[in-house]
This record gives structure tokens, sequence and C-alpha cells, in this order.
């Protein structure tokens, strides 16, 4: 699967630019790590499932971004990062956006052997959503691992309850990114140098693996579901990554700390049993 490898090759790109014109790979005001993990994720599903190939090609399934979703149980709202979804309506195909169109958007960077694996697959446009069929929601903790950890949790935790609040049938899927970095220059506390009169960004360390490891386990608590009538995630998946922020390339991690392959929280494991989830549930539309 490419998914891992598109997400850390597109984040080693210096590609946010900030309000002072400085240039960095991870910014918190950002969303650009969460449309590259969600747009991979979407790219591999395609690949692993021929249910949800088969509904694209025959326009029955598109994408949408951003969508917002009301649980009708509780009223609460959530914009979703992105949905595989129904069309709602007659929208026309040459008008809309296709899942090739955000590479670019996006600046995703694929290499030769995706961008072939890429041109195989069905157009999936971008539609009105109507019915969503699965919500992607993609969260990273760069620094402060301690800190990010009760406001990652409840995010993601109403993720799937808001997801499955208006739809039980709907699949959740989650992906975290989690730095194992030893160091991260921090934007958000870039200022000017009194010495220099450059603008620098403070180095914040990092005591690793157990900064890494402390939200790996509170992801590990989010709650998981294999029937429809419960609550949780249907598939979630764990990143690890070496990435410093300061424009060196960013890597994946080995395993350990990464999830193994037989770990359910694996990237490999979590899209295979999207896929069959897929296929199990939405056989016709």
């Amino acid at each position: 699967m490419y998914g891992e490898q598109i997400l850390v090759d597109t984040l080693s790109q210096a590609a946010i630019t900030d309000k002072n014109g400085d240039r960095w790979q991870y910014h918190p005001r950002s969303d650009r790590h969460s449309k590259a993990s969600c747009w991979g994720m979407l790219f591999d599903l395609m690949l692993s499932c021929a249910v949800l190939r088969d509904h694209v090609a025959d326009g029955k399934v598109a994408f949408g971004i951003n969508h917002e979703i009301v649980d009708f149980k509780q009223n609460r709202k959530k914009n979703l990062d992105l949905v595989i979804c129904t069309p709602r309506g007659s929208a026309a195909k040459t008008k809309a956006r296709t899942l090739v169109d955000l590479v670019a958007h996006y600046g995703i960077v694929l290499s030769i052997d995706a961008q072939k694996r890429l041109a195989t697959l069905p157009a999936m446009h971008e539609a009105p959503v109507g019915d969503v069929l699965v919500a992607l929601e993609a969260k990273a903790c760069m620094t402060a691992h301690i800190k990010a950890q009760p406001r990652l949790y409840d995010e993601l935790n109403s993720s799937h309850l808001t997801v499955h609040g208006s739809s039980s049938e709907a699949l959740a899927a989650g992906l975290v990114v989690i730095n194992y970095s030893e160091t991260f220059a921090s934007p958000g506390r870039a200022g000017y140098c009194p010495r220099c009169g450059h603008r620098v960004a403070p180095v914040n360390p990092h005591k690793q693996p157990n900064d890494g490891d402390g939200v790996r386990d509170k992801v590990m608590q989010l709650p998981r579901r294999t029937k429809a009538d419960e609550d949780g995630f249907d598939a979630l998946a764990i990143v690890a990554i070496d990435c410093t922020n300061d424009g060196s390339s960013v890597a994946l991690m080995p395993s350990p700390p990464a999830p193994s392959a037989s770990d359910i929280f694996n990237y490999d494991q979590c899209v295979s049993r999207l896929a069959s989830r897929f296929a199990t549930r939405f056989p016709k539309l």
C-alpha cells in the first residue's frame, strides 16, 4: 500500500507559507497533513476494494471534502476531513474535481509506481454528499505530546460518535500520525532573533520513545466496533513518523515503535479491514 509513504513524501516538502512568509513542512493551522493522509487512505482503499471500484465506475459513489455531518441522536455537528458517499442530485461530472485533480491541488507527492496505479483506477468525482458510506478522519500529534493527548482523544471520539449518530450503517475510519522525532521546530512560536534579526523557530525537545508511546497508548483506548449497533471506529490506524520540521526529510519509523504488520493498528491492516467491511456492507447501492 502507498498511503504511509505518500504522507511522509508530501510532508518532506516545505509547502506551507505562514503569514510572515516562512515556509513549513507542518503547521498546526494547516490541514495539509490531514488532506494527504485521507487522500492516501482513499487511494489505497480504491486499490483494495473491487466493490468500491465498481460503484465508482458506475457513478454510484463519489467523495466529499470537509463535509458537515449532523448527529441525529444528539444534534451534534462536525466537519469530516473526507467522506465516501452517494452523490446528491445530478452534479455534472465534467465540472467536478476528481481524485486525480486533488494531487496537484493538495501538493501530494506520488512515486512513479503510485502514479501508474492511480491511472488504472476509475475516475472518482467530488459531489454534493447524499448518504455517507465511509467517513475518514485524520489527526496528528507532532509535539507537546502529553498536553495534546486529551484533545486528540476527544476530537477522535466525537468523530465516530457523530458519524454513527447520523447513520449506524456508515463506516468510521481514523488515522493518527504520531511524531517520534527527538526534536521539533515549532512554527507557532517562531519569532525574530534579537541578535541576528532573522526569524527563528524554537526547537522543542522530546523524550522519545516515551512521548510518542504515551500518545499511542491513549489512541489505543478509543472504542472500536465490530457490529453496526455498537459505538466505535470500524477501522483505526496509527502511523509513526520522524519529522523535525526543519526542512529535512520526513521518514516512517520502523516497527517498533510503529505497529507491526500483525497489529490491529497497522496501516495496511486498517485499510484491508475497511475494504472488507465496505464490500460486505455495501455490495449493492
